[in-house]
């Protein structure tokens, strides 16, 4: 199957074209100075020409391009643009979303019938659209992810947040209070890599059942040989775990086994 990816080198990005490239799918990663996010025609002859069957949609502005309201432009004019040309061409929509949707004035956790609120920034742009992919294209597969933990060094993942929290600070304070939605790569893009497969709709995958982040960073300490410095606090409180019993359910304890049950 041919598959085009957005965002190929981002944290999720360069985890999961392997892993589809590994079952014998023919990847192409979508190049953004070759294919600009405000060239229609250039976007559909690239899904066109290359015989796409399969577009993953998860492209942020993470290195910016000097584009007029940028954010904006790639987290939501750029998606509609995507979901309207795979519904016109007739390929499958892959559209990665995120927890953030929802603000921590709500509690979760969080079903598909919990109604997001973020009202500014990322999570602002990410819920328009959601919104806006299924007007555009009724047949997408729209799926939240929270946190990743692992991925190469400098992406936006949970070890390095903490490894450099612990660099720059000497001491890494967390949320006793914190429930925070995360999963490990690995885990996350075998989800994805069988998005394409299920019913168009909304998905959430999510690994943290019970687990608080100090709790969280306590056992990554232990798995990955660091030397961090963690202390506890209470400042943020959030209860940000997702729901979603179709999904097959990988627990953090898999992974990280000195978690208590």
């Amino acid at each position: 199957m041919k598959i085009a990816v957005t965002g190929s080198h981002g944290t999720v990005g360069t985890a999961l074209v392997p892993h589809l490239s590994s079952q014998g799918h023919e990847v192409i990663c979508w190049d953004r100075t070759a294919v600009p996010v405000s060239d229609y025609w250039a976007m559909e002859n690239f899904l066109r020409t290359n015989g796409v069957q399969v577009l993953y949609h998860l492209a942020v502005p993470s290195t910016p391009t000097g584009m007029t309201n940028e954010p904006w432009a790639v987290n939501y004019q750029w998606t509609s643009e995507l979901a309207w040309l795979c519904r016109v061409l007739q390929i499958r929509f892959v559209y990665i979303s995120t927890v953030m949707v929802f603000s921590s004035a709500l509690q979760g956790p969080f079903t598909i019938h919990s109604t997001p609120d973020a009202a500014d920034g990322y999570g602002l742009e990410k819920r328009l659209a959601e919104e806006r992919v299924f007007y555009q294209n009724p047949e997408a597969r729209v799926i939240r992810l929270g946190w990743q933990i692992g991925g190469t060094p400098g992406s936006n993942n949970m070890i390095d947040f903490l490894d450099k929290k612990f660099q720059t600070e000497g001491l890494v304070a967390c949320s006793t209070q914190w429930l925070p939605a995360c999963s490990f790569l690995e885990d996350t893009v075998v989800v994805l890599s069988q998005m394409p497969d299920r019913d168009a709709g909304l998905y959430q995958f999510d690994s943290n059942r019970q687990w608080n982040f100090y709790q969280i960073a306590f056992a990554l300490n232990k798995l990955t040989g660091k030397s961090w410095k963690i202390t506890a606090t209470d400042s943020f409180v959030f209860d940000q775990r997702m729901l979603d019993d179709r999904l097959a359910l990988v627990s953090l304890k898999t992974r990280l086994t000195s978690l208590k049950a």
